[in-house]
């Protein structure tokens, strides 16, 4: 049986960026219907590798080979467009193969006379690549990615709808191979979750970088890891390569280890030796250097944790009553009440513009209620982590810019860190402290913002969208800070794995000023709404079957002369003490499902149970004028 050769293979790959190595001689190869998830700390060359990988940028040494007329579809971490464009207009921009046959059948067209020996053969690729259907196709992408206005200007839409524009025009080329840069970045949940039942069931093969580790969990096969300039593959999905990962630091630590305890000796004996060294001699010297290395290579720090002190925070936090706001038509909150408890930890999930990043703004009074009034705590000390919030001089060095806050870090009980021993939480080693800030990757920013919002000491963090850009290593730590903190947090992400990590429950913007509160977290609600959604269809489904068999049964106003027998009589009796018991019960389950202080099995149980209820109510009140028809 022949072999099937790899779709790429990627052959002593190396990349530098002045006298930085990213990454050198780094060899992998990604299979047919394969899928790769790429992780590595911010500015090791993630991105970079994946630019290389789709033609966009160079390398120094090696060679990447890929299968004979393998299609590629890349999606880049930022994209742009130009702004005169319109939504449609920019997914027939980009060259590929479709829209190049497209726009060669359409000049066909135009010039008859000079093109009626081709204009068969473009019919018929035309139909061979389906680019009859390609804007159909591409407007229901595009929809299912919330981009409603197809003639929308690109100058027009924020930075996340371009992401998703450029998506949408990825995925509708149906490439052999798929290359994604952080694809869940600006995506709300619905869509994150629509792009990964997507990807499970596509045959394309992909290779892709995010910091959503349950997208990484449920798409990928393996794993490829980028740490210390080289690679480190693991075959299985994300859950896997954890404890695969560890099981290689822990062997890596004792090799060491064992290394530095042989290296002492063998130091002392490097240092006796006369220079004039036999053959043997000579050979245990050579060994001597290669032990060197070993006993030199860094120890894992990643398990480094995060230690800041906040400040006391009293028993008032902020109480929020009959808070109103709207933008137009466009309803945010509507008579919003609610009294944040002491080291409360919420997370906050809903649809893009359903009003999440203007709530977090109404309470830090950077924007003002229409009515109702949000009062704060004396105490409280907010620290704002926001999506536009990165502003710092290119010019300057890193470390400058966290001593402009402070010199020193109070991390509680009298203990202080220096400016750059509190950067090293932050995975920013020494020597990278003193790099200028232009320098630093989107990721890297990002870290040293948070770095800067924590230092602050504050008791109330509110992060919007914390984990856009952050990577996995940095997230673990940021999240075993936060479960850690002694103070009260509310957290704006998309990204599951984090909010289920660090909050208690979750409000839950529906749009129009619909906001629930669930006692729970982002798996527990989702488990929640699929029951529900469930149960609903089931109700329906009775009601079809039920309203189906009604209209076979006789008609009783037909036949008034009959009157109702003693046994009727009874069970007329008996339906009105049932129904009156199941409207009693019926309220009692609204009542708990709206006081927002049911657990999260009472609302399962209760989910289940109401639509099981209402079929049943139905089917008597049915039942009951049938016979109240005869009376």
């Amino acid at each position: 049986m022949a072999t099937i050769s790899p779709y790429m293979e990627v052959l002593g790959l190396t990349k530098r960026i002045g006298d930085r190595t990213l990454f050198e001689n780094i060899s992998f190869t990604l299979g047919e219907r394969e899928h790769i998830g790429l992780i590595a700390k911010n500015g090791t060359g993630k991105s970079t590798l994946l630019s290389i990988i789709a033609g966009k940028e160079g390398y120094e040494e090696g060679e990447i080979i890929f299968r004979r007329d393998l299609k590629i579809g890349y999606l880049e971490q930022s994209p742009s467009y130009p702004d005169d464009l319109t939504v449609i207009e920019a997914c027939f921009s980009h060259g590929n193969d479709i829209t190049n046959l497209i726009k060669r059948y359409e000049n066909c067209i135009e010039n008859p006379s000079e093109s009626k020996d081709r204009i068969e053969d473009l019919l018929t690729l035309m139909d061979h690549h389906k680019a009859w259907d390609y804007e159909r196709r591409t407007k229901q992408i595009l929809s299912q990615l919330k981009i409603k206005d197809f003639n929308q200007k690109i100058s027009q839409l924020s930075g996340g709808q371009i992401k998703r524009v450029a998506l949408a025009n990825v995925l509708i080329t149906e490439p052999d191979m798929l290359i994604l840069d952080e694809p869940t970045n600006h995506l709300d949940l619905d869509m994150i979750e629509w792009l990964e039942n997507y990807l499970r069931r596509t045959t394309m093969s992909v290779l892709m970088v995010t910091h959503d580790r349950y997208f990484l969990d449920r798409i990928c096969s393996s794993i490829i890891e980028m740490d210390d300039s080289r690679i480190y593959t693991y075959k299985g999905n994300y859950s896997l390569y954890l404890n695969k990962r560890q099981e290689r630091i822990d062997n890596l630590n004792q090799e060491i280890t064992r290394a530095n305890n042989l290296y002492r000796t063998e130091l002392e004996w490097m240092r006796r030796m006369p220079q004039a060294r036999g053959h043997k001699a000579k050979y245990r010297e050579e060994a001597f250097y290669e032990l060197e290395k070993v006993a030199k290579q860094r120890i894992d720090n990643s398990n480094v944790q995060l230690k800041i002190d906040s400040a006391y925070i009293g028993s008032k936090i902020f109480e929020a009553s009959g808070v109103c706001k709207a933008y137009g038509d466009k309803t945010i909150l509507n008579n919003f009440e609610y009294i944040f408890s002491r080291y409360e930890k919420m997370g906050i999930i809903g649809n893009n513009g359903t009003g999440k990043s203007t709530f977090i703004k109404l309470l830090l009074g950077l924007v003002p209620c229409d009515s109702g009034t949000i009062d704060i705590g004396q105490t409280v000390r907010f620290g704002y982590y926001s999506q536009e919030g990165i502003n710092f001089k290119d010019d300057e060095k890193v470390i400058d810019a966290v001593r402009d806050i402070a010199e020193y870090v109070e991390i509680g009980k009298g203990e202080k860190l220096s400016a750059s021993q509190f950067l090293q939480h932050f995975l920013f080693s020494p020597e990278s402290q003193y790099n200028y800030i232009s320098k630093l990757s989107g990721g890297e920013r990002r870290r040293l913002y948070l770095c800067t919002v924590l230092m602050r000491s504050p008791n109330f963090l509110i992060l919007d969208e914390p984990t856009n850009d952050l990577d996995i290593i940095t997230l673990q730590i940021l999240e075993d800070y936060l479960k850690k903190f002694k103070g009260c947090l509310i957290v704006v992400s998309h990204d599951r794995y984090f909010m289920d990590k660090v909050v208690d429950h979750l409000l839950v913007f529906q749009g129009d000023g619909d906001i629930r509160d669930f006692p729970g977290n982002y798996t527990q609600y989702r488990e929640w709404k699929d029951n529900a959604e469930k149960a609903i269809a089931e109700q329906n489904k009775e009601k079809s079957k039920k309203a189906k068999n009604q209209a076979e049964k006789p008609d009783y106003k037909q036949n008034k002369t009959k009157k109702l027998s003693f046994k009727e009589k009874l069970e007329m009796a008996q339906l009105e003490k049932d129904i009156e018991k199941l409207e009693e019960e019926k309220r009692f389950i609204e009542e708990v499902l709206c006081s927002g202080n049911a657990s999260v099995e009472e609302i399962t149980k209760m989910s289940i149970r109401l639509p099981l209820l209402n079929d049943e109510l139905d089917e008597k009140s049915m039942r009951w004028l049938e016979l109240s028809e005869l009376a």
